[in-house]
Protein backbone atom coordinates (compact mmCIF):
# COMPACT_ATOMS: atom_id res chain seq x y z
CA UNK A 1 0.00 0.00 0.00
CA UNK A 2 1.10 3.21 -0.96
CA UNK A 3 1.98 6.20 1.42
CA UNK A 4 -0.87 8.81 1.13
CA UNK A 5 1.51 11.81 1.36
CA UNK A 6 3.36 10.11 -1.76
CA UNK A 7 -0.11 11.69 -3.59
CA UNK A 8 0.43 15.28 -2.26
CA UNK A 9 2.02 17.53 -4.56
CA UNK A 10 1.89 21.03 -2.95
CA UNK A 11 1.74 22.72 -6.62
CA UNK A 12 -1.61 21.17 -6.45
CA UNK A 13 -4.01 24.12 -5.53
CA UNK A 14 -6.33 22.27 -4.01
CA UNK A 15 -3.51 19.66 -2.00
CA UNK A 16 -1.56 23.43 -1.06
CA UNK A 17 -4.94 24.63 0.27
CA UNK A 18 -6.01 21.78 1.93
CA UNK A 19 -2.64 21.12 3.23
CA UNK A 20 -2.30 24.66 4.89
CA UNK A 21 -0.31 25.63 2.65
CA UNK A 22 2.13 22.87 3.69
CA UNK A 23 1.65 23.32 7.48
CA UNK A 24 -0.53 20.01 7.48
CA UNK A 25 2.25 17.94 6.35
CA UNK A 26 4.52 18.42 9.84
CA UNK A 27 5.17 14.95 11.20
CA UNK A 28 3.78 15.90 14.68
CA UNK A 29 0.73 17.38 15.28
CA UNK A 30 -0.72 18.42 12.09
CA UNK A 31 -4.22 19.44 12.98
CA UNK A 32 -2.30 21.98 16.20
CA UNK A 33 0.34 23.44 13.19
CA UNK A 34 -2.50 23.65 10.39
CA UNK A 35 -4.29 25.81 12.93
CA UNK A 36 -1.00 28.21 14.04
CA UNK A 37 -0.45 28.85 10.69
CA UNK A 38 -4.05 30.09 9.93
CA UNK A 39 -3.45 32.54 12.54
CA UNK A 40 -1.48 35.33 10.51
CA UNK A 41 -4.29 34.52 8.15
CA UNK A 42 -6.87 35.15 10.94
CA UNK A 43 -4.70 38.93 11.77
CA UNK A 44 -5.09 39.91 8.29
CA UNK A 45 -9.29 38.86 7.77
CA UNK A 46 -9.51 40.52 11.29
CA UNK A 47 -8.97 43.94 9.88
CA UNK A 48 -11.71 43.71 7.11
CA UNK A 49 -15.16 45.06 8.24
CA UNK A 50 -17.17 42.09 9.92
CA UNK A 51 -19.68 41.83 7.15
CA UNK A 52 -16.81 40.79 5.15
CA UNK A 53 -14.73 38.84 7.44
CA UNK A 54 -18.40 36.45 7.62
CA UNK A 55 -18.45 35.91 4.06
CA UNK A 56 -14.46 34.94 3.88
CA UNK A 57 -15.02 32.46 6.28
CA UNK A 58 -18.20 30.98 5.00
CA UNK A 59 -16.79 30.96 1.57
CA UNK A 60 -13.42 29.26 3.12
CA UNK A 61 -16.28 26.79 4.52
CA UNK A 62 -18.48 25.95 1.41
CA UNK A 63 -14.88 25.42 -0.61
CA UNK A 64 -13.52 24.16 1.89
CA UNK A 65 -15.89 21.11 1.23
CA UNK A 66 -14.53 20.59 -2.00
CA UNK A 67 -10.77 21.19 -1.26
CA UNK A 68 -11.14 18.84 1.57
CA UNK A 69 -12.99 16.12 -0.71
CA UNK A 70 -10.47 16.14 -3.71
CA UNK A 71 -7.28 16.04 -1.65
CA UNK A 72 -8.80 13.27 0.37
CA UNK A 73 -9.75 11.41 -2.82
CA UNK A 74 -6.36 12.11 -4.15
CA UNK A 75 -4.79 10.48 -1.00
CA UNK A 76 -7.34 7.53 -1.05
CA UNK A 77 -7.77 8.01 2.74
CA UNK A 78 -10.81 9.65 4.49
CA UNK A 79 -9.79 12.80 6.41
CA UNK A 80 -6.03 12.41 6.53
CA UNK A 81 -4.11 14.53 9.53
CA UNK A 82 -2.14 16.16 6.53
CA UNK A 83 -5.93 17.67 5.85
CA UNK A 84 -5.42 20.82 8.00
CA UNK A 85 -7.88 23.32 5.87
CA UNK A 86 -11.12 22.28 8.31
CA UNK A 87 -9.05 23.67 11.03
CA UNK A 88 -8.45 27.05 9.61
CA UNK A 89 -12.41 27.45 8.57
CA UNK A 90 -12.97 26.17 12.26
CA UNK A 91 -10.44 28.59 14.51
CA UNK A 92 -11.76 31.53 12.16
CA UNK A 93 -15.31 31.00 13.26
CA UNK A 94 -13.78 30.71 16.73
CA UNK A 95 -12.69 33.96 16.44
CA UNK A 96 -15.53 35.90 14.85
CA UNK A 97 -15.64 37.58 18.26
CA UNK A 98 -12.71 39.35 17.89
CA UNK A 99 -13.95 41.41 15.05
CA UNK A 100 -17.24 41.16 16.12
CA UNK A 101 -16.46 43.49 19.05
CA UNK A 102 -13.87 45.70 17.67
CA UNK A 103 -11.21 43.92 20.05
CA UNK A 104 -7.67 44.81 18.50
CA UNK A 105 -5.83 41.99 17.09
CA UNK A 106 -3.04 42.62 19.70
CA UNK A 107 -5.22 41.96 22.65
CA UNK A 108 -3.06 38.59 22.68
CA UNK A 109 -5.52 36.83 25.54
CA UNK A 110 -8.52 36.53 22.73
CA UNK A 111 -5.73 34.68 20.31
CA UNK A 112 -4.42 32.51 22.93
CA UNK A 113 -7.65 31.19 24.44
CA UNK A 114 -9.36 30.79 21.24
CA UNK A 115 -6.37 28.79 19.99
CA UNK A 116 -6.58 26.61 23.36
CA UNK A 117 -10.24 26.44 23.28
CA UNK A 118 -10.56 25.20 19.29
CA UNK A 119 -7.85 22.53 19.75
CA UNK A 120 -9.65 21.48 22.65
CA UNK A 121 -13.10 21.14 21.16
CA UNK A 122 -11.42 19.84 18.03
CA UNK A 123 -9.42 17.05 19.91
CA UNK A 124 -11.85 16.45 22.47
CA UNK A 125 -14.77 16.36 20.59
CA UNK A 126 -17.77 16.39 22.86
CA UNK A 127 -21.07 15.68 21.36
CA UNK A 128 -22.38 16.61 18.80
CA UNK A 129 -18.93 16.94 17.33
CA UNK A 130 -17.92 13.29 17.52
CA UNK A 131 -21.13 12.55 16.90
CA UNK A 132 -20.75 14.60 13.35
CA UNK A 133 -17.48 13.23 12.73
CA UNK A 134 -18.38 9.81 12.79
CA UNK A 135 -21.52 9.87 10.60
CA UNK A 136 -20.75 12.47 8.08
CA UNK A 137 -18.32 11.40 5.26
CA UNK A 138 -16.39 12.71 2.78
CA UNK A 139 -15.50 16.70 2.01
CA UNK A 140 -18.36 17.68 3.87
CA UNK A 141 -17.93 15.29 6.87
CA UNK A 142 -13.73 16.36 7.54
CA UNK A 143 -15.14 20.07 7.79
CA UNK A 144 -18.22 19.42 9.70
CA UNK A 145 -17.00 18.94 12.52
CA UNK A 146 -14.35 21.79 12.63
CA UNK A 147 -16.93 23.99 12.19
CA UNK A 148 -19.29 22.57 14.99
CA UNK A 149 -16.13 22.87 17.01
CA UNK A 150 -15.54 26.32 15.84
CA UNK A 151 -18.74 27.20 17.32
CA UNK A 152 -18.84 25.95 19.76
CA UNK A 153 -15.08 27.00 20.94
CA UNK A 154 -16.30 30.58 20.13
CA UNK A 155 -19.13 30.33 22.37
CA UNK A 156 -16.92 29.65 25.23
CA UNK A 157 -14.77 31.99 24.57
CA UNK A 158 -17.15 34.80 24.44
CA UNK A 159 -18.67 33.10 27.75
CA UNK A 160 -14.61 32.80 29.29
CA UNK A 161 -14.03 36.57 27.89
CA UNK A 162 -17.62 37.70 30.03
CA UNK A 163 -16.46 36.11 33.09
CA UNK A 164 -13.27 37.36 33.17
CA UNK A 165 -14.51 41.27 32.54
CA UNK A 166 -12.16 41.08 29.18
CA UNK A 167 -15.45 42.48 27.58
CA UNK A 168 -15.64 45.84 30.00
Amino acid sequence: MSNPLSHISLSNPWHLLATGFGSGLSPIVPGTMGTLASIPLFLLLAQLPLSIYLVVVLVSCIIGVKICQVTSDDMGVHDHGSIVWDEFAGFWITMIIVPALNIPVTEWKWLLLGFVLFRFFDMVKPWPIGWLDKRIHGGLGIMIDDIVAGAMAGIALWLIGQYLGWLG
